[in-house]
């Protein structure tokens, strides 16, 4: 495998957050641009206004094509020319306006291999107009405009455990109705594919939680837990995929039952949300699986609140990129293998069919019906 700077792509979100603020504590170590060849998709005169507001030291280059990135530099690409009033703290129009544009050159310049991974700072979905389509998220704006129709997984990790969501962004009372088998195979399949491939895990468990409170193994289960978990549970075991559960939320994560798994599916949000958050707040990173773009942000918000005054942690943002420079890592030395098989050598002349595969040699029934005799 190829020992080279992997180029992360980083978007600036929203122009009157904390985007530039995370990009500039996280690249203040120096140890980060012997790690990778960061892209930061934004404006110059923006992170200028940024960096004086915050009255921090942040070097960059400024570049007009991610072909002129360089390593060891903080490389800065100019994705719009036009002045853009900076209002800290104040969901606007134009601050919704460009952090689209960043994202939109960034998903661009990824169709043509500009980059190796993706990383975003955070932006408020409500300030973002995309015509003809309904902007929810960036992670369902990417699945968009680069899963070439396949569908994507959630997934938010940190060191103590990850957890994908079968429904998400969704209102409470149309979940249910929105729990199939068939999305929970998908949805299974898609985090135990990530798992082998993107985080290197070779057997890898997966936990599957209740979607009714109070049902532990052995106890009466309700209607979607046997009509619809416990057979797609099975049909996942068929798969060759290690699914367990379901799983009451609160006896499994007040028992610390997470510990023996290697991801967790939650029916809904709060779900898993609300138990990853208590457990390690601060620390998360959201990645989003099943795509071909390797792509991860913080679980941080765009928090207008505390946009310009230099209290932000940044950890979040940094190991967003870690992860997302691992899972790049580990994809190409999973595929690697599978890029150019061995040809045989020779090959063999014989019949393959069930019935002389289970017959018995000629020689041995003789000797049967011998003693049998």
């Amino acid at each position: 495998m190829e020992d080279r700077r992997i180029r992360v792509a980083i978007t600036h979100g929203d122009t009157n957050g904390i985007g530039y603020e995370l990009i500039f504590k996280t690249f203040s170590a120096p140890e980060m641009l012997e790690l990778c060849t960061p892209i930061i998709y934004g404006s110059p005169k923006v992170a200028a206004y940024h960096r004086n507001a915050l009255d921090i030291e942040a070097n960059f280059s400024i570049i007009a094509d991610a072909g002129q990135a360089r390593d060891g530099h903080v490389n800065l690409l100019t994705t719009f020319e036009e002045d853009v009033k900076v209002e800290l703290g104040q969901a606007t129009p134009e601050s919704g306006e460009a952090a689209l544009k960043a994202l939109d050159r960034a998903l661009t310049d990824y169709r043509t291999g500009l980059f190796d991974v993706l990383v975003t700072a955070p932006l408020n979905p409500d300030n973002i107009n995309v015509k003809g389509f309904e902007f929810k998220g960036q992670p369902q704006y990417i699945e968009n405009c680069l899963g070439e129709g396949r569908e994507g997984l959630t997934i938010l990790l940190n060191e103590r455990f990850r957890v994908g969501f079968i429904t998400d962004d969704m209102p409470l009372k149309d979940v249910a109705s929105s729990i199939t088998a068939e999305n929970i195979i998908d949805k299974c399949t898609i985090f135990f594919n990530a798992l082998k491939r993107d985080f290197s895990l070779s057997n890898p468990r997966i936990a599957v939680l209740s979607l009714n409170p109070g049902y532990t193994p052995g106890a009466s289960v309700g209607k979607e837990e046997a009509e619809i978990l416990i057979p797609a549970i099975s049909q996942l075991a068929d798969k060759g995929i290690q699914a367990f559960g379901p799983y009451d939320a609160e006896r499994f994560f007040g028992n610390m039952e997470y510990e023996a798994f290697d991801g967790v599916v939650a029916m809904y949000h709060d779900q898993g949300m609300v138990p990853f958050m208590a457990l390690t707040p601060g620390e998360g990173v959201r990645y989003l699986a099943g795509l071909p773009v390797v792509y991860a942000a913080p679980t941080n918000g765009v928090s207008y609140d505390q946009a310009g005054k230099n209290t932000i942690d940044e950890t979040s943002f940094r190991h967003s990129i870690y992860c997302a420079i691992d899972a790049f890592r580990h994809r190409e030395a999973y595929d690697e293998p599978m890029g150019n098989p061995l040809k045989k050598l020779y090959h063999e002349k014989r019949d393959e069919s069930e019935k002389v595969r289970f017959s018995i040699p000629k020689k041995h029934e003789n000797s049967i019906k011998e003693k049998q005799a």
